[in-house]
């Protein structure tokens, strides 16, 4: 009778703590049937039933990962509170859970106003996944409220696909510069442009800590890389940026690589996956692997760089200021002239550890240079993708005898190539020989 009458949230929680401690486990077992079956939007629950499911989630063993989206109705009737309503009736869980996963959910701004007020509440929550809700700029700019309140711990923040364009990055700006805490930051998908970016390299200029930034597919062209680079000069706290799918050409990878080489430039990984780079920028590209001891790991999948490229990166692969561990270049025009100067690299550079030349002509030609770059005691190569690359019997020939004297090589893909049986056969063999070090074989 007392949580009938009370209109009040917090206290009902206390007097449902109150019944359980009485042994009276009625009500509570017909809340946990209603949020078993995730009908909370079509259930009609009254005030005190929503604290009591709001009771039984605090208390669940699985509070620390909050997914909405088992709690809405997939049909949105007349009689189905809306994805904005439940969140704003389950917003005690959100701010108890350390990761709220609301990604395909219809959230809106009526929704985002709510988060807000939890971000400010000095929350436990410290992910919050957005994906794939029609957030906007004007939703944006509520968050962004939020998460400049000095209570907000929030530390990654997905915005994957929320059509948010440069007008909303204004707003996530000036958070950036207020709150110290986030790290990672994902507006993958979205229509921000060079102006947006703009907006957003001012904001990492500032007081802010970003380690992480995905803005793939962002409309994104060289105009945008110049205030991205000035960006790169002065934070040191950028780790790890994803521009794949972004028309950045060689002139934005030029500005790029000046940002790469500046001594404050702490960046780790760096992917440029179909962005439109040719050989004309990895001139730059490769200085600034000679003078930038901090980048590991660089993807330059799906682009034009060809061998001419290729011998450019390869040049700055030698320098022993070189620190780069992983190199992805599948699908780049490579063939076996652009081997020769690859495998001369892989004699000098002893850092790198994975690559991946899936999709490119290398043929028997090239293998067989790789294969003399393997064997090299310099080199510590330990993964290689060679997937789809017109390799032959010819070439695997030269690659047995490379790992029977390398023993780092531990991960082979050769899939989808002509290769015979017998090529096949003697590199199998090579698992269990003592001199070699292979685990695993993919053909």
């Amino acid at each position: 009778m007392k949580i009938k009458k009370n209109p009040s949230p917090e206290k009902s929680i206390n007097l449902f703590h109150c019944l359980n401690e009485l042994g009276d486990h009625s009500l509570m077992n017909k809340i946990q049937q209603y949020v078993r079956s995730g009908g909370l939007s079509s259930a009609r629950l009254s005030a005190s039933q929503w604290s009591a499911v709001v009771f039984v989630l605090l208390t669940s063993e699985y509070l620390d990962k909050f997914k909405l989206k088992i709690y809405i109705s997939i049909s949105q009737g007349q009689n189905h509170m809306s994805p904005d309503e439940v969140l704003q009736k389950l917003l005690p869980v959100v701010e108890a859970s350390r990761l709220a996963q609301l990604s395909h959910c219809n959230i809106t701004a009526e929704g985002c106003a709510a988060l807000a007020s939890a971000l400010r509440s000095n929350s436990q929550l410290r992910v919050l996944d957005l994906t794939e809700n029609n957030i906007g700029d004007k939703s944006l700019t509520l968050l962004s409220d939020g998460l400049k309140d000095p209570h907000c711990k929030l530390e990654k923040l997905w915005l994957f696909d929320c059509y948010i364009t440069a007008e909303g990055c204004a707003a996530l700006t000036s958070a950036l510069r207020s709150n110290s805490h986030l790290r990672e930051l994902n507006l993958s998908e979205n229509e921000i442009g060079d102006k947006g970016l703009m907006l957003l390299s001012d904001g990492l200029k500032d007081h802010c800590k970003l380690e992480k930034l995905m803005l793939r597919y962002c409309d994104i062209t060289a105009e945008g890389c110049a205030a991205l680079a000035s960006a790169l000069r002065s934070n040191s706290h950028l780790r790890e940026l994803d521009l794949t799918g972004n028309k950045i050409g060689g002139q934005g990878l030029t500005l790029l690589s000046d940002g790469l080489e500046d001594s404050h430039c702490k960046l780790e990984k760096l992917w440029l996956y179909d962005c439109y780079i040719t050989a004309e920028g990895c001139a730059a590209l490769a200085s600034a692997l000679r003078s930038n001891s901090h980048l590991r790991e660089l993807n330059l999948s799906k682009n034009n760089i060809g061998d001419k490229g290729l011998k450019l990166l390869s040049d700055g692969q030698k320098d022993p200021q070189c620190k780069l561990e992983k190199l992805n270049l599948s699908y780049c025009n490579i063939t076996a002239e652009g081997c020769a100067a690859l495998t001369s690299a892989l004699r000098s550079n002893s850092h790198l550890r994975e690559m991946n030349l899936s999709g490119n002509k290398i043929g028997g030609a090239g293998l067989m240079l790789l294969s003399d770059g393997l064997k090299d005691p310099h080199c510590k190569l330990e993964k290689l993708w060679l997937f789809y690359c017109d390799i032959t019997a010819e070439g695997c020939a030269a690659l047995a005898s490379a790992l029977r004297s390398n023993s780092y090589l531990r991960v082979l893909v050769l899939s989808r190539n002509n290769l015979e049986h017998a090529s096949v056969k003697h590199l199998s063999a090579l698992k269990d020989n003592p001199h070699s070090k292979l685990e695993t074989l993919f053909y």
